[in-house]
């Protein structure tokens, strides 16, 4: 998400994206590993976003999406099946 709104200057194209992919995640996460467990996921998704907004204040944008973009990942395989 971040990427495709930095690249077209259009913050709401990225929040598309960004939901968009925060659905197809939590549909997998659902049927991979039950309902509360992509609840969890998907509640860590959103505050990894939220979080990356005052971490990229003090590291950078780009490092700040990756960190939170690693911490998710990790949670996903951590909670999963």
């Amino acid at each position: 998400g971040f990427a495709v709104a930095r690249q077209s200057h259009n913050r709401q194209l990225g929040g598309a994206v960004l939901a968009a992919v925060g659905v197809a995640c939590t549909t997998r996460w659902q049927k991979s590993s039950g309902s509360a467990r992509a609840g969890a996921l998907l509640g860590t998704y959103l505050v990894a976003f939220g979080a990356s907004h005052p971490l990229a204040k003090k590291i950078g944008a780009w490092p700040a999406v990756a960190a939170v973009s690693a911490a998710t990942a990790a949670a996903s395989m951590a909670v999963g099946k």
